[in-house]
């Protein structure tokens, strides 16, 4: 008879509801006695309206009938260093996130409690407070729309004169938690991507609009920051400066993206007091500086919406293109700083919205523009340019590998233009330094790691060839960082690991010459991963040396110029040091060979009767790189 006692309470039923409610009204005073019982009630006004707004209209009446949210903002205003206000602020934010009835929302929104709420004094220099308040205004901005926003502001005739929810975030925007920086632009860009000319006004008017130049202000102090620290960081090793300059770079990048979001917003109010803080905090006072790191960064971070920046920006980039200084920063010495300055060139040159003044400058398409091809300066250095790359390429360590292969992209792009074309000069350039690529890579067959060049050539070919095909749209303008780490070779230069990765480099650095060659002379890249056909032999002997062995036989003279000293054993003669002349093509090879390795130095070049035999390979997987007259298997 006692069993109706013991029944489980339905915790989601209207009834229970009412007596949560009746039990929080009756709270007086919140301290650290009843902290805990506050808590626990709290929590299930939230779990059993959460429930309603999707399986019970009847909850959310009696929510609305019983003004739950004013108890909520009355719990504040009676707590006693209760600490109440975490929990309370973390149960709104769950409560409205999960709320998906637009009358719901809109209940909500309205009667100023979210706005009492967000106003209240809290003291944020206790515990972890701050991230839970972020954490609601950003669960509230989540949910405004066209509709919502007039709730949380108030309008005195035409304008906006309070607008709590965006005047209390822009307060935590210098905090030092990152998940409060991330909330806090989660939270504008919801504002702004909301279109409502009176908030667009109040955002884009003092006091509030020093958010943005604030936000440029960081950027450019960001940005000299990062100067000096690669200039600090020339006594480290190379790996230690990358990992230093990478861990401050995020930031910045950060700062890039979150302002290039602002900008796809697509409201003109908003773009030109972005940009105008642009142009006088960053651009006209560093004008001398866009060749370096910092302004590639941003300049390639607002390329993809130059239309929205042309109108105020087309005339100040004329008037810096037309100063000598930044054309001397393109032809330095400096690989950093004219690898840099040309991409923002490129940059620019790619955008199909530059306006006359500044396409007639720097487009290399006379068709595209309308405009007459002498008039554009770019074309005019186009041969100095081509020659500061083209030295860059044939530079000698500290020289990266990858910037020798960025070069390559730039060289490239150059080259497409117009079908442009190297001259004369700039053609003997490349000719030479395509010859000591191939001198290098003949040096690493008499390393240790000889053996696995034609590995590595299989292995990077296609690397190389997708770089040099990059996109500029998808090229990460991270890799301006490689510019300015010199490569520092670490530990005993004759170790097997710092001999395997000057190998390495030395076989990729061939294989962006052998891949530029022939664009340069078919205006295409070499298509076959696969070296079973590849022979180079760049010098005169070589082909001399082939064309002499075609033909010879057992007994003719041949030069022993190029011939490589070795010892082979035979099964019928024992062992003899003799000197090979390899030449062949694909799988067959004749090989002509003389005893007389005691020949002195100054009779390396005579004339000697040689032995001609014919070796062939029956592996349809043989592959063969001739070199500088030298056959590796």
């Amino acid at each position: 008879m006692w069993r109706f006692l013991w029944r489980s309470i339905d915790r989601f039923s209207l009834q229970y509801f009412k007596h949560v409610i009746n039990e929080l009204q009756k709270i007086k005073v919140v301290d650290m006695y009843n902290r805990e019982l506050v808590v626990d009630l709290l929590q299930s006004i939230v779990e059993i309206v959460t429930y309603g707004d999707r399986q019970d209209s009847q909850i959310f009446e009696c929510f609305m009938e019983h003004q739950v949210l004013a108890e909520f903002v009355r719990v504040l205003k009676i707590s006693k260093n209760s600490r109440i206000e975490a929990p309370l602020l973390q149960y709104l934010s769950i409560m409205i996130q999960n709320m998906d009835s637009e009358y719901a929302i809109y209940y909500c929104l309205s009667n100023d409690y979210v706005n009492n709420i967000i106003t209240h004094p809290y003291k944020f220099d206790v515990g972890d407070l701050a991230q839970y308040y972020i954490s609601f205004l950003r669960s509230v901005s989540n949910k405004i729309n066209g509709d919502t926003l007039c709730l949380l502001v108030k309008v005195h005739g035409d304008a906006v004169v309070s607008f709590p929810l965006y005047s209390e975030a822009l307060k935590f925007t210098q905090h030092g938690e990152k998940m409060i920086q991330t909330a806090i632009r989660a939270l504008t860009l919801n504002i702004y991507n909301v279109s409502d000319d009176m908030v667009y006004q109040f955002i884009t008017t003092p006091p509030f609009s020093k958010y943005f130049s604030d936000l440029v202000h960081s950027l450019k102090e960001q940005c000299i920051h990062l100067d000096n620290l690669v200039h600090a960081l020339e006594e480290m090793g190379i790996n230690q400066r990358r990992k230093e300059l990478l861990l401050k770079t995020d930031r910045l990048v950060d700062d890039l993206y979150y302002l290039k979001d602002i900008l796809c917003v697509g409201e003109s109010r908003l773009s030109n007091v972005v940009t105008q803080n642009i142009i006088d905090l960053l651009l006209v006072s560093h004008t001398a500086s866009f060749a370096s790191i910092k302004a590639e960064w941003w300049f390639k971070s607002i390329s993809n919406h130059f239309s929205v920046l042309k109108a105020s920006m087309g005339a100040l980039f004329a008037g810096i293109f037309q100063k000598a200084e930044y054309w001397t920063l393109i032809l330095s010495d400096n690989h950093s700083l004219s690898l840099a300055s040309l991409f923002l060139l490129l940059t620019l040159t790619e955008s199909q919205d530059l306006e006359d003044k500044l396409a007639s400058m720097v487009s290399l398409s006379a068709m595209q523009h309308g405009m007459v091809m002498e008039e554009s300066i770019l074309v005019k250095f186009m041969p100095q340019i081509l020659n500061a790359l083209l030295n860059v390429l044939a530079s000698e360590p500290p020289t990266t590998v990858q910037i020798k292969w960025h070069t390559g992209w730039f060289l490239r792009k150059l080259l497409i233009f117009q079908g442009i074309r190297l001259d004369e000069h700039n053609f003997h350039l490349f000719n030479n330094s395509f010859e000591r690529s191939c001198i290098c890579v003949e040096k690493e067959l008499d390393g240790c790691w000889f053996d696995h060049i034609i590995d590595v050539l299989r292995n990077e070919w296609a690397s190389c060839k997708t770089a040099l095909e990059e996109s500029s749209q998808s090229k990460d303008p991270l890799f301006l960082l490689e510019f300015t780490i010199c490569q520092i070779t670490d530990g005993d230069v004759t170790s097997s690991h710092v001999a395997w990765q000057r190998m390495v480099d030395v076989v990729k650095v061939f294989i962006l010459h052998l891949q530029l060659k022939a664009f340069i002379s078919k205006g295409e890249f070499l298509e076959k991963s696969s070296l079973d056909s590849i022979v180079v032999l760049p010098f005169d002997s070589a082909k001399n040396l082939a064309s002499g062995l075609s033909s010879a036989s057992f007994g003719s003279e041949v030069s022993l110029a190029s011939g490589i000293p070795c010892r082979i054993a035979f099964s019928n003669a024992g062992t003899r040091d003799i000197y090979l002349i390899p030449c062949g093509k694909g799988n067959i090879w004749e090989i002509a060979s003389c005893g007389e390795t005691s020949l002195p130095q100054s009779k390396r070049g005579c004339n000697c009767h040689c032995s001609i035999g014919r070796i062939e390979c029956k592996s349809r997987h043989c592959q063969t790189l001739v070199l500088q007259g030298k056959i590796l298997l």
